[in-house]
């Protein structure tokens, strides 16, 4: 009977570790990477996101796609205006 307790502590251990290296993952910032035109973001992949400096957004603000799900025809993006953080990028 103390195997089976062992047994579930251990999991229970295993658990909480995988928890913490998924939180560890999804608290790292990623780069955005800067593109002219949407017409240039080729492969985009779940969850990454491009800004796009198309002069579509008001100003101080750029387009930000993101592969945002997916569907049986591929990754669904997502557009909206975010703000601008340094100066523009050509």
């Amino acid at each position: 009977m103390r195997l089976v307790h062992m047994s579930r502590r251990c999991r229970a251990a295993q658990s909480l570790a995988g928890l913490g290296l998924v939180l560890l993952l999804l608290a790292t910032p990623a780069q955005a990477q800067y593109v002219g035109r949407e017409q240039d973001v080729i492969d985009l992949r779940l969850g990454q996101r491009v800004l796009v400096d198309d002069g579509t957004c008001p100003a101080g603000q750029v387009k930000e796609v993101s592969g945002s799900r997916m569907a049986e025809t591929g990754i669904v993006r997502t557009t909206k205006c975010v703000p601008r953080f340094g100066p523009k990028k050509k």
